[in-house]
């Protein structure tokens, strides 16, 4: 199975401090391996504004975007910045997720910010997470990580703190309530 554009949502039972209860969106899954930003950790007093200041943007215009958090997307390339937001062209480097997402890497999408270029909805991270050849494939066997399909509203309107459960629950599966213990049939 090809997890790319899908969500893979920490089990209970993941006790690593960076991944505990957390979603990570899938952009990338391959024999290689797997790439995906993590949604649901926001880096504190990070907002979007405070990278346009350090990196010296001036938005158009004041907009809510501004105030939205950046968050630690995963482990690796943590100074780099991941950009998941709706489909719109002209960014140098951006990459068509599937029809409803688009990553970008490139400064020119944070330059869009309160233009008529911005993206509808936009999800600054830095840093990613990644998995080498059936690591991720194996953790799921483990009983690591569920799996399911993405539902974008969950990256883009969600509240953060709502984002693990609201991701199980697309699978009819309340995650604060279930077992720890596992079984084999």
């Amino acid at each position: 199975m090809n997890l790319k554009n899908h969500f893979v949502i920490a089990m209970p039972t993941l006790n690593d401090p960076l991944f505990h209860r957390s979603v990570v969106y899938i952009c990338e899954h391959n024999r290689d391996g797997a790439m995906g930003i993590i949604i649901n950790k926001p880096l504190v007093e990070l907002t979007i504004q405070t990278v346009l200041s350090r990196l010296d943007i001036t938005p158009f215009k004041a907009c809510a975007e501004l105030e939205q958090p950046v968050f630690n997307g995963g482990p690796l390339a943590e100074e780099q910045g991941f950009i998941l937001h709706t489909p719109q062209t002209g960014f140098s480097s951006s990459i068509a997720v599937s029809d409803e997402i688009m990553i970008t890497t490139s400064l020119d999408v944070l330059k869009s910010i309160g233009s008529n270029m911005q993206p509808k909805e936009l999800f600054v991270s830095l840093g990613y997470a990644s998995w080498g050849n059936m690591q991720l494939e194996n953790e799921i066997v483990n009983n690591d990580w569920l799996v399911t399909q993405l539902n974008s509203d969950i990256i883009f309107n969600c509240p953060i703190e709502d984002r693990w459960q609201k991701a199980a629950q697309t699978l009819g599966i309340n995650i604060e309530t279930i077992s720890t213990f596992m079984g084999k049939a």
